[in-house]
């Protein structure tokens, strides 16, 4: 990574303030309640962690894509035609209700070799990211404050490869804190209310869609 790569000039030095900022403003965004973790917070008490890994590097992988499409070009095409926006932003709400219902209606597996049901996969979770409002704003917000006005293809995938290794961990956290609340979840009608809980923080999260 160099440091014209990050839109920014002069010795190596001067890059390290730039990859930090970029690093904090990746685990910030990472790591706060969205989509996304809800949905891995309900994977992990529904199905552990580790059954839950090709939606956690889904979701990574999926983000990065983004970061390079966006930041070759797909942001103007945006700009250029508004009405893409608004399609976008109901799409997406469209398909949160349709993961909250999923949710509303979900029971936890009885034990590992378990069919009742099975957490979201590396496509899906990939998927999702172009339907999920939050992981716009933070590709658009990157590629807007870390990139020069035409960046190269290395840089793009440069700042898309870091910020797919930092959102890794940062979601996995809510897996992981799944797990633990499992084990407060103790009856099939706890855990149903739980599920349902979730499907309404989703339908929640819908909120800034719906406004702007």
């Amino acid at each position: 990574m160099t440091p014209d790569s990050l839109g920014t000039t002069g010795s190596s030095l001067g890059l390290l303030p730039t990859v930090l900022a970029l690093s904090l403003y990746t685990v910030v965004t990472s790591i706060t309640p969205g989509p996304n973790n809800m949905m891995v917070l309900a994977s992990g008490v529904n199905f552990g962690v580790r059954p839950t890994l090709p939606h956690i590097l889904g979701t990574s992988s999926g983000f990065a894509a983004m970061i390079v499409i966006v930041g070759i070009g797909l942001g103007t095409v945006f700009e250029l035609y508004p009405l893409l926006n608004t399609v976008l932003r109901w799409v997406g709400a469209a398909y949160l209700v349709y993961l909250a219902s999923k949710f509303a209606r979900s029971d936890a597996p009885d034990g590992p070799d378990s069919v009742k049901g099975k957490p979201l996969g590396f496509l899906g979770a990939a998927a999702f990211q172009w339907v999920n409002p939050k992981a716009w704003v933070m590709a658009l917000g990157a590629v807007a404050a870390y990139l020069p006005a035409h960046p190269s293809l290395g840089s793009v995938a440069a700042i898309a490869l870091l910020m797919a290794v930092i959102n890794a961990p940062c979601v996995g956290i809510w897996a992981a804190f799944g797990v633990g609340l499992r084990r407060f979840l103790t009856r099939p009608a706890q855990l149903r209310a739980f599920n349902l809980t979730m499907a309404t923080l989703l339908v929640i999260s819908l909120y800034p869609i719906i406004i702007k």
